[in-house]
């Protein structure tokens, strides 16, 4: 199959997903949790990209971030990958992957879907039926964003930024989008977008990076050849 090809655009928003192989469980307990967010903002910090949103599922996390030079997210994962799987595996006296792989990446039309990424990411725990509420879930960018908790890992979008004059009256719109649930079509757009490497947006956005950018989206590199059995 080939893969899909990824667009690494400094400035451009990217939505990324990452699954724990054979979907096991990437954290443990609180210890886990903590750490994979200090070493996500040191990568970060590293590799010049920004964190607008975030949610760590047990075998899974969803990220939503601006690179600010190329291959960013690329190198922010890499660090990942590296550096929480050897403490996740020491800690937890085990060997091998911890990641299905590559993650996966779609590049976010600011104007129309930011936002809506935003509350894709910070619903996903009610979605799984593990809250009611997005607040009553610890591991996400929710209690930053809508209620006003310190999260030094986070970023604002400008997006957020043009809620309101102030953080005050930005939190309050912001809160306020959620008294909605995203609709069957928001949800596809998210879900295929993230699964066949495409724009999270609309047909406009996408032939507009494929024009500016010379990429033709789901057009990747081939595989090796399937070896016949």
């Amino acid at each position: 199959m080939p893969r899909p090809r990824r667009l690494n655009i400094p400035g451009l928003p990217q939505h990324l997903v990452q699954r724990g192989n054979n979907r096991q469980a990437c954290f443990q307990d609180e210890v886990d949790y903590r750490r994979y967010l200090n070493l996500l903002g040191i990568a970060c910090k590293r590799h010049d990209c920004e964190v607008h949103a975030y949610v760590l599922m047990t075998n899974h996390v969803h990220i939503l971030l601006t690179p600010h030079q190329p291959d960013g997210a690329s190198l922010v994962f890499r660090d990942l990958g590296r550096d929480y799987v050897r403490r996740f595996n020491r800690r937890h006296q085990r060997t091998g992957t911890l990641w299905e792989g590559r993650f996966r990446s779609s590049p976010v039309d600011s104007d129309r879907y930011l936002l809506t990424c935003y509350r894709y990411i910070e619903l996903n725990p009610v979605r799984a039926g593990l809250v009611d509420q997005p607040a009553q879930y610890p591991w996400s960018s929710f209690h930053a964003n809508a209620l006003g908790f310190r999260d030094r890992l986070l970023t604002p979008h400008g997006s957020w930024l043009l809620l309101g004059a102030d953080n005050s009256s930005r939190r309050n719109a912001y809160l306020s989008l959620f008294d909605s649930v995203l609709d069957a079509d928001q949800l596809e757009i998210i879900r295929k977008g993230l699964n066949k490497g495409l724009p999270t947006g609309n047909n406009g956005f996408r032939l507009h990076l494929e024009r500016l950018y010379s990429v033709k989206f789901g057009m990747g590199k081939k595989g090796r050849p399937r070896i016949r059995e």
